[in-house]
């Protein structure tokens, strides 16, 4: 894999999972479900199918974005700053390398509360799973060049589920990259809820435990 280059020449770290699953073969669907179990506060779910698994659990707290491709981060910076809680960004390699300047504002904030989960499946999945280029990019070589100073590679559910539970504490910009598969079976079904209703749950929900902060 090709690093991006950067000030850190560090190779990325690699987290290896130690569940019967090896690695490559943790399904997207498994990785949402876990980090969403596993941090309990205020996320976003990049558009596309993993928006449709968010959506699907029903819970106030997940805010699932429609057509909005690449702004996962963005919305979570303003959300992990506005509320000071942590906060969880589910995106995808196709998303984030649509935008790929966001991580140059999360790595000038080296105290929000945000965690950021790259889902890598390599593809485009909700619209036809044409190949996306992120085999060439080193994610978290790119997130420590943009001044995120904890960025890892991490592989299957319990380096997942560990990473997750480490970045909570930290209260810090966290980037971690996971690699996934496309999910075999059905997709979930489409977010129905209109979306100025999804907007006020959540706005409500993740107010409920943390005051806004003065900007």
């Amino acid at each position: 894999m090709a690093a991006v280059s950067g000030t850190d020449a560090t190779p990325s770290r690699t987290l290896a999972g130690t569940d019967a699953t090896p690695s490559g073969t943790f399904a997207k669907a498994d990785a949402v479900a876990l980090a969403l179990d596993t941090l309990p506060g205020p996320a976003v779910c990049t558009t596309g199918y993993t928006a449709r698994l968010g959506a699907a659990r029903g819970e106030d707290r997940v805010l699932p974005l429609v057509g909005s491709m690449g702004l996962a981060l963005p919305v979570g910076i303003g959300i992990a700053a506005t509320t000071g809680r942590t906060t969880l960004v589910l995106d995808g390699d196709g998303s984030l390398l649509m935008n790929p300047a966001d991580p140059l504002e999360l790595g000038s904030r080296p105290d929000l509360p945000l965690v950021h989960v790259v889902l890598d499946d390599g593809a485009y999945a909700s619209t036809g799973a044409q190949p996306v280029p992120s085999q060439r990019v080193d994610v978290p070589a790119l997130a420590r060049a943009a001044g995120v100073t904890d960025a890892r590679r991490v592989e299957g559910a319990d380096a997942l589920r560990a990473a997750l539970l480490e970045a909570a504490q930290a209260r810090r910009p966290v980037v971690l990259h996971c690699p996934v598969t496309s999910d075999s079976g059905p997709p979930a079904p489409r977010v129905d809820t209109p979306l100025p209703t999804l907007a006020r749950r959540f706005t409500m929900e993740a107010f409920e435990r943390g005051e806004p902060r003065e900007r």
